[in-house]
């Protein structure tokens, strides 16, 4: 069977692998789209990820310190949170567990367990000028906000930005990437539902949580880098 190609705007040349296609939309008129199911995602070829060895872990001060030299000069961030799973009714959660940002080449996925790595987490969430980007970030703002005491400047949540763009559903990372790059984002199940809570993070914890992240950021650059409300 076939891979279905989602109408999204123009076919990615054949030298250029997962080159992203827009959305299209105009001034005055916004074309409807439809969000892709999951069993036509199923059929596309697997999207590219972050190995290990461009995903660092950072649990102290320092290592945040040397992180933050690290991202600083990228104009936007692939954002995303990680907490561990409640399972019992009413149980509210002590989360985020983890915070994950991304730019083009790398990953940084950092713990909160240390109170001075809060704190250069918190500072950089706080941080203004910089777009952090990424999809279901309204809980994940909330929870910051609890945790970390401060309020996440310029971010930006894609799903409003696929909406305003002719799709009515939320788009969410898979669908996302299914639309600009005609591939399939792989999310495990087991690893989503881990507990973010352990001091000491799997491989596989470390490769799901950068990798959300990053396709974020990968998607906010084939969406034409929109702006973040402000």
């Amino acid at each position: 069977m076939n891979a279905p190609r989602f109408p999204s705007g123009p076919t990615p040349h054949a030298d250029t692998p997962q080159a992203p296609r827009r959305p299209a939309a105009t001034a005055n008129h916004t074309e409807q789209h439809r969000t892709p199911h999951k069993d036509e995602i199923a059929l596309l070829e697997p999207f590219d990820r972050l190995g290990l060895d461009r995903i660092t872990l950072v649990t102290t001060a320092a290592e945040a310190d040397r992180a933050c030299a690290a991202i600083a000069g990228a104009p936007a961030w692939g954002f995303d949170t990680e907490s561990k799973p409640t399972f019992v009714r009413d149980e509210v959660s002590d989360g985020p567990h983890i915070v994950q940002l991304a730019a083009l080449e790398h990953a940084w996925v950092f713990q909160l367990h240390e109170p001075d790595c809060r704190a250069r987490v918190a500072e950089l969430l706080a941080l203004r000028g910089v777009t952090k980007a990424g999809f279901g970030l309204g809980d994940d703002t909330k929870r910051i906000q609890r945790k970390l005491g401060v309020q996440p400047a310029d971010v930006l949540e894609l799903n409003t930005v696929f909406r305003q763009r002719g799709y009515r559903k939320d788009m969410g990372v898979k669908g996302a990437v299914a639309v600009l790059f005609n591939r399939r984002f792989i999310k495990s199940k087991k690893a989503a539902t881990s507990n973010w809570a352990n001091p000491r993070l799997t491989e596989a914890q470390l490769v799901y949580a950068a990798n959300d992240a990053w396709a974020a950021l990968r998607v906010f650059h084939a969406l034409g880098s929109p702006a973040a409300e402000r």
